[in-house]
Formats: C-alpha cells, structure tokens, sequence
C-alpha cells in the first residue's frame, strides 16, 4: 500500500494520491509492513510517531517525494514580535503549543554534562540558524561577543525566556541587531523529536530523502535514555538515508540507549557510584533485558549530510550495534560551544559493536569520531577528517577546561579496533587511550595523542582503574571485563607526516608532561610507544613456570606489545626505534593539506615526490595478531578475514603495494576523494 502526503491538502484526505494525507503522523498511524509513505514537498511541523514496525523482507519506507523537499521541522514560527528600541524585541507564545515539555523550562542536564553554562532545551532561530541563549534581559540589550564560538559574529544575536505563570506564557526577548523579526523568518524549537517512535522495538523502518531539523533534544550520555532528532529507539534495522539532518539541541540521530528507569543518570541523581561503574550497572542490565544482535542494531546511515548540532551528530550506546555508517558528511557540530561534556562529536558511540564507519567526510567538529568503551569489531575505513579541533581564540586566549580535540578518540575499548585507508589531517589525528587498535594504509599528519594514559577515573590518593567490558567475538554478550593494560597495537603500511608544529601546542605538549589525561604529543609517528615491548621482549616474561606459587611478576599488568613495519615517515616523523624496517624519509620538504578540487574534496600534497620506489607487503588478518583481551581477529563482522588489497576509493593495489591510502599515489591524490 502506497499512502501520500500532502501538507498542502485539505484535512480529512484518506491517504490516495487524489485525497492525501495532510499530516505524515496520519500514514505513519497506519502504515504497516510493505506499506510505503510518500511525502509531498513542504514544511511539516510535526513529530512523526512510527507506531508500527516494518520486517527484514517487507519495511516501511517513509520517502521524500523530491529529494530534502519534504522538511520535518521541530520548530514553530513566532510573527507577533513587539520592538522594545535598541534592535530587542519580545513576543509571547502559549505554552500549549509544547505537547510533550516545555523546552524553555527543560535545562540541557545529565551525566558528564559541565554545566558551566545554564543552556535550556529550547533554541530561537533567525532564518534557520540558532541563536545565543543568555540569562537576563540586560544580557539581550547589551550582547558580548562569545569568544568560545566557532562563530564569534553571531554571538552578539542573543535571546532569553521566562515564564509568565498568570497566562501560561513563555515570554521571549531577542536581540536581531537591526533586523526585524516580523519580516524574517524565526521560529522556536517546539518539539523534543522530528521522526523517532516512541515505544521501542518499531524496527525496519527506512527514512529517506527528508530534510529535518530544530528539535529540542536532551543531552544523551551513555548511563541516560539517548533521545535524538531522529532515530530507531531501540530497535533494528533501520535505513536513514539522503537526509539532511541539522540544529539538534544536543543529538542529530540516536542510536542509543532505551530508558532504564532506575539508572538514569544515576551518577548526577544519586552521586554515590560515579559514572563508571554506573555505566558497567546498564551494560549488564541490557544483557539482561534483551540486548541482544537478534534484536537491537544493524542499522543503516548514509549519504546524509548532518551539521550544526550541539553535542553530536550521531550518538549511541547499545542500540547502535553491527551497524554500517557511510558516505556521510558531518561537520560543524559543537560549534557554539554553548553545550561541554564528554560526549561531544561528529559522532560519539559507545559498544560500537561491528560497526562500520566507511566513506565519510568529517570536519570542523570540536571531535569527529568518538569510540567510547567496546570499540570491539569495530572498523573505521576510507574516511577524510580535517579540522576537528576547538576554535582558535578559544585556544589562544583562554586554556580549555578539558583536553583539545582530535580526528578520531579511541577509549578505554580492548579491540580489535581497526583504522584503514583513511586521511587524518587535523593537527592531532588519533588519540589512544585504548589498547588493541591496527593502523594499516593510512596517511596521518597529525600526531598520536594520549598514548598510556586516560584510563583511570581521576581519583585524589587511591587506585581509580576503569575495568571495561569486552564481549564474545561478533557477539553483544559480555565475556569479560578488564582495565586497559595499553600496547596491543599494530601500525603498517601508513605514511606519517610532520606538520609544522605551532607554538602554542608545542607549549601545551610541555604543559601537559605529566597529565595522566592527556600528554597532547605533537610529535608525529609511532615514537609514541618508543618504551613499549615487542612481542619477543614481552613473551619472555612468561618463561618458565607461571601458575600458583611462581614468583611475584608483574607479567599480567605490563604493557603490551606493539608491532610497526612498512610505514614511511616524511618531514621529521619519528619511528619508534624498535620497527626496524622504518622508512624515513630525511629533511623537511613535504606536505599535505585539504583543499577542495572542482568543488570536491580533495587535498594538496607533494608527499608523492618523496615518497620512495620500495614498495610494502600486502597485509591481511592473518598478518594481524589479534586483539589480546577478548582474542579476536581483526576481520569482518561475518568473520571472514580481510586483505587489504583495496584503497581508499575501492581500487585494488595490485602486486606492488604502496604504503598509504592511495593505490597509485601520486595520481589518486590528484583526484576528488568524495564524490557523492
């Protein structure tokens, strides 16, 4: 059954092309399994409530009828603005309107939420953009620039809301600098949710083609039900696809975690387990009820474009599992900077399950990939980042209350974590607070950040590990739990470069010398883990007798071994000195960039004039030793093994290997990277 949409039809259509429905809520009431939605061009002010689920073999498939013409908005206009002089204005909408809560009364709170700042749910927007909460009238009619934004210039197009209780109205005061919002476009964000069921389990459900945005979402840890824009609300198999998704509150898409009523944000509620353990508490509760590969995951993202969001574009914890993340671009999330925590990024995921994250375009994000805890299976593969980092005056002026940012963070996950055939060109590429992580064929000018460090919980004079679970291979049961040892990382193939350190983050590598956080290394290479075992050192320990009643050792807590071979190392790149086939190429001559080819992403480099005519070894899994705690292969989440004998574009290398993303180097690099 095929049901139309039309928000510029009459009320009381049936659904048929002749008579459609006016609102999508009405389909989406009655749509079943094989059934298709198709929705007219035009503005829908509504939250689509899926109340059914689709199947594997017959979905519900919810279609734009012109590709991003059909736009599901979160927000709802405001004309009766009244000019109180000076460019401020105020106007007066009843609460009525907010069905679900009151997004001006609804404080962005939750677990690893800084509240340096009191931020409301709730946005204005002045021609689709949000504007900058602030907490007084007076703050409205003399606005300052906030220099922590990406955006200093619109900082200064401030507003703020209070509650008038005789009428039931939340009253609004904004600074337009000059323009008048009656002639404008400008709307509040109304709604919590765009497109995202309200019960769980409403699977196999496609979206495609939509343009969404303005949702007055909550801020989503991984210990708290993770609400999004849009999202399958634990559930599987989910397809969100050619969407343009952007200006969440906090989160774009969830794929996370259902709502466990008494360990909700038990940490901030209750105080008394902090954050860690509590997360440990609902990992196994989900085991318990029902988180299972059978069930929850296995969605799809792609081919959407996702930005200006406040925490994430795309988060989840559990219910992102085996999922498939491509052809995405994500950029310009955590921005305004108006929202701080540890669960901020272009993407932030926790149990990232098998999940592959392929083909993305990931920038100018205050992180871009964040892979919190069971990054187990996990295969990140022919991305481009660029430009992740925290704005400039920020930096120079004010030292960040948290660590800086990077291409991609791997945390406290035992692996296997693989990152292959990607493009890593912020100033910091990859931070490792992690264990179990191979880096094959990639190009990396930036540096490896947090090497050994960033795993405990910061307690003042007693031992804090965090223990982290590990699981059976491809599996979501839990087959363990461990504190991250380090070390268990494998590096071949890749192509370093050194960029040109700046001063100040020469000056915050010295300052952050003994932060057990973060040691913001600027040096690229492997030379991080220059004191780290090789396999044959680190097996040594083991000789002899190693039961009950051997000697006291510390074999079952030293770092592991790391292995390196067939990586080229370009402008001043340092090798660990125990990889003793290290091509370093001497002087400081090269270089790489982004820039954009026929409007296309691309990047500027002559690393190809240096780059030497040895060639590398075809590597595969079985070349890999496998991840140590849970003792997996770095393979596909069917098991099978892989051989890495496809670039960055899908091309296959041939017999002659060259180190790096690119088959044929000098001439792939010329290319547009992305051409979707």
């Amino acid at each position: 059954m095929i049901y139309y949409v039309n928000c510029s039809a009459a009320k009381g259509g049936n659904g048929t092309a002749e008579k459609p429905f006016c609102r999508i809520q009405e389909a989406a009431d009655i749509a079943v399994a094989g059934d298709e939605v198709v929705v007219a061009p035009g503005i829908y002010r509504e939250y689509v409530n899926p109340k059914n689920a689709g199947t594997a073999e017959k979905r519900i498939v919810y279609r734009s009828e012109k590709p991003l013409a059909a736009h599901i908005t979160g927000a709802e206009p405001v004309k009766n603005w009244t000019s109180l002089g000076g460019g401020v204005y105020t106007a007066r909408v009843k609460n009525s309107i907010f069905t679900d809560r009151n997004p001006y009364t609804t404080l962005v709170s939750g677990d690893w939420f800084i509240a340096f700042f009191t931020a409301h749910t709730g946005d204005v927007f002045l021609n689709g953009k949000s504007m900058y909460e602030v907490l007084s009238v007076d703050d409205v009619k003399n606005p300052k620039e906030y220099r922590r934004s990406w955006d200093k210039d619109f900082t200064v197009y401030t507003w703020y809301a209070e509650q008038d209780p005789a009428t039931d109205e939340t009253v609004f005061y904004a600074n337009f600098q000059g323009k008048d919002p009656n002639k404008e476009n400008v709307e509040i964000s109304a709604r919590k949710h765009c497109f995202y069921p309200e019960k769980e389990g409403v699977g196999y459900i496609t979206l495609s083609g939509f343009k969404v945005s303005q949702a007055a979402t909550q801020w989503a840890p991984p210990t708290a039900y993770q609400e999004g824009m849009v999202g399958p609300h634990w559930s599987k198999g989910w397809i969100i696809e050619d969407c343009e998704i952007y200006e969440s509150k906090c989160s774009g898409i969830s794929l996370g975690k259902y709502l466990q009523p008494e360990n909700d944000n038990k940490w901030l509620k209750t105080k008394y387990k902090d954050g860690t353990q509590t997360e440990r508490d609902c990992i196994c509760q989900a085991q318990r009820e029902g988180w299972t590969k059978e069930n929850i995951g296995s969605h799809i993202i792609r081919r959407c474009h996702i930005h200006d969001c406040g925490q994430t574009g795309i988060v989840g914890h559990l219910g992102g599992v085996f999922s498939l993340i491509e052809d995405n671009h994500i950029h310009h999330i955590n921005n305004k900077q108006n929202l701080a925590g540890a669960e901020i990024g272009g993407i932030k995921m926790h149990a990232a399950i098998d999940v592959v994250y392929r083909h993305n375009h990931i920038h100018h994000c205050t992180r871009g990939i964040w892979l919190d805890w069971q990054a187990q299976g996990t295969r990140v593969t022919g991305n481009l980042f660029h430009d992740n980092c925290l704005p400039e005056a920020y930096l120079r002026e004010q030292r960040p209350t948290a660590e800086l940012a990077e291409d991609l963070f791997i945390e406290v996950s035992h692996g296997p974590t693989l990152l292959d055939n990607n493009i890593f060109l912020s100033e910091y590429a990859v931070k490792l607070a992690t264990q179990g992580v191979a880096m094959v064929h990639n190009i990396i000018a930036g540096s490896l950040v947090g090497v050994g460090r960033g795993v405990n919980n910061g307690a003042l004079t007693r031992q804090s590990v965090r223990y982290t679970p590990y699981h059976v291979p491809h599996r979501t049961e839990v087959a363990g739990f461990m504190t991250i040892l380090h070390g268990d990382c494998k590096f071949y193939n890749n192509i370093f470069i050194q960029q040109e350190p700046d001063p100040f983050f020469l000056a915050e590598m010295m300052r952050n010398e003994k932060n057990d956080w973060d040691d913001r290394n600027v040096v690229a290479g492997t030379v991080p883990y220059e004191n780290y075992p090789t396999f044959e050192e680190w097996d040594k320990l083991f000789e002899g007798y190693c039961g009950m009643g051997s000697p006291a050792s510390d074999r079952y807590y030293t770092e592991l071994p790391v292995w390196a071979a067939g990586n080229v190392y370009m402008n001043g790149a340092v090798p660990m000195s125990k990889e003793t086939d290290a091509c370093v190429i001497p002087g400081k001559k090269a270089y790489i960039r982004y820039a954009e080819k026929d409007g296309k992403p691309g990047i500027d480099t002559n690393i190809y004039e240096f780059l030497p005519a040895t060639k590398s070894r075809l590597v595969s899994t079985d070349d890999i030793a496998p991840a140590f705690e849970p003792e997996e292969k770095y393979e596909n989440p069917d098991g099978s093994a892989i051989v890495f004998d496809t670039d960055f574009f899908g091309k296959k290398r041939g017999s002659s290997v060259q180190p790096g993303a690119f088959a044929d180097g000098a001439k792939d690099a010329e290319k547009p990277l992305l051409d979707w």
